[in-house]
């Protein structure tokens, strides 16, 4: 049999033209390239191939296209010599700027929220996540409908046109508020279900780690948790799903670490209420673990991202810990800690690539642990095997002997469940 020609059958790319329109003399302004740089990784990541780019300042943005007329013109332009057959935009595009410039180049336009909606698509693998994305692209869509409508009739794939949104590009409002509504529902049963899963889970430090995409988070939890199977790739949002591990500290000392979906600058308010249910197994956690890559020439204001997503999400004021990952990449890492202890004394900095990279977390972490659940002596009467199951049971027992006919049992327990003993009568020393 004549193998077929790989041609025919892998796709080509797409062939993406960048575009940055910030406001003039606005923070975005002044670090075009830095954005343009990122929205490149996100096209990558997506599958395109950046074969252009174009920047303006806009004094006042067009109600019509965003850019002036004089942009449109150069960039039908841009398209035509590239010969382009997707323009994505670093600004987040109205319907009715989007329909506007589809008219004015004749070529598909998307948004920064679009690609970023697009990824997911392709990237979520357990039924939550599935959920979570196609309701944030009914959400992102029902505004747009003309204009997606558009796309359907030119019969045209590719980067937007995937996922469970795919499906619903024929449907009138009406159906997609009904979808929408259902989903909804959906998801909160599965939050219930998670709730009781949590409920049942054996008590013990819980630590969520946050931070930008690609800071490391499911590196640092691989290897934690020395668990090969969790997923890792230099790639923006290598992974949706949250993951949860039970991480050995020593000292009969554990840590439950789940590691949640990574943040990123003009992260589509859609994505951010469709996650929100995932990402309350942070806001459940005793300690939130916020991953900076060090290495990274915009660290400050991808902390600066977090910040405002997670004060989203009403945690601004839970327990944090930052953590500096990536010291392996950095020239002068000594300088860099002393820097940022400056401004962070409590900060943590790591290394996922060196074999004693994480001792410092591991401490800090240790450290947590043992404020919560001291270690107390617990005097039973030797026929008390009730009390003495549930000690084991819900603490964790270091020892046990006779002492003058008492059984001491030296434990680590959370000091309710010591007051509780005590109000029952029973010696907690």
């Amino acid at each position: 049999m004549r193998i077929r020609n790989l041609i025919d059958v892998i796709p080509p790319k797409e062939r993406a033209i960048l575009v940055a329109a910030p406001r003039k003399g606005s923070p975005d302004a002044a670090k075009i390239d830095e954005h343009l740089e990122e929205l490149a990784r996100l096209v990558d990541t997506a599958g395109a191939e950046v074969v252009g780019t174009l920047r303006q300042q806009v004094a006042t943005s067009s109600a019509a296209t965003l850019i002036g007329e004089g942009k449109v013109e150069e960039l039908a332009k841009l398209v035509f010599e590239t010969k382009a057959t997707l323009v994505v935009f670093d600004e987040e595009l109205s319907p009715a700027q989007g329909q506007g410039l589809e008219q004015g180049i004749n070529t598909r336009v998307m948004d920064r929220a679009e690609i970023i909606l697009d990824i997911f698509a392709t990237r979520a693998r357990t039924h939550e996540a599935k959920l979570q994305v196609e309701l944030a692209q009914l959400r992102y869509m029902l505004p747009r409908l003309t204009r997606m409508w558009t796309h359907l009739s030119r019969v045209r794939g590719g980067i937007g046109m995937r996922g469970p949104g795919e499906t619903q590009l024929e449907t009138d409002r009406r159906m997609i508020r009904t979808k929408i509504a259902m989903l909804a529902d959906k998801l909160a049963d599965v939050e219930r279900h998670r709730r009781t899963i949590r409920a049942g889970r054996s008590p013990m430090l819980t630590a969520a780690l946050v931070g930008y995409t690609n800071a490391g988070k499911s590196s640092i939890l691989r290897a934690l948790a020395g668990d090969h199977d969790v997923f890792v790739e230099d790639r923006l949002f290598a992974t949706l799903d949250t993951l949860i591990r039970e991480v050995d500290l020593g000292e009969n000392l554990k840590v439950r670490v789940s590691d949640t979906v990574g943040f990123i600058r003009k992260l589509p308010h859609h994505l951010v209420a469709s996650f929100r249910a995932t990402l309350e197994e942070a806001g459940e956690s005793d300690l939130l673990l916020h991953v900076t890559d060090a290495s990274h020439p915009e660290w400050e204001d991808q902390m600066a991202t977090v910040d405002e997503v997670l004060d989203d999400l009403g945690l601004s004021d839970h327990p944090t810990l930052i953590v500096f990952n990536k010291l392996d990449a950095l020239e002068d890492p000594t300088g860099f800690a002393e820097s940022a202890h400056a401004r962070w004394p409590d900060a943590i900095f790591t290394s996922a690539m060196r074999i004693d990279g994480l001792a410092p977390l591991k401490a800090a972490l240790r450290g947590k642990a043992e404020a919560i659940r001291p270690v107390v002596r617990v005097l039973l009467n030797p026929a008390d095997g009730k009390r003495l199951g549930a000690l084991h049971r819900s603490g964790d027992v270091l020892g046990q002997a006779l002492e003058d006919g008492m059984l001491a049992v030296t434990v680590r327990l959370e000091p309710w469940r010591a007051e509780q003993l005590r109000r029952e009568g029973v010696t907690v020393l």
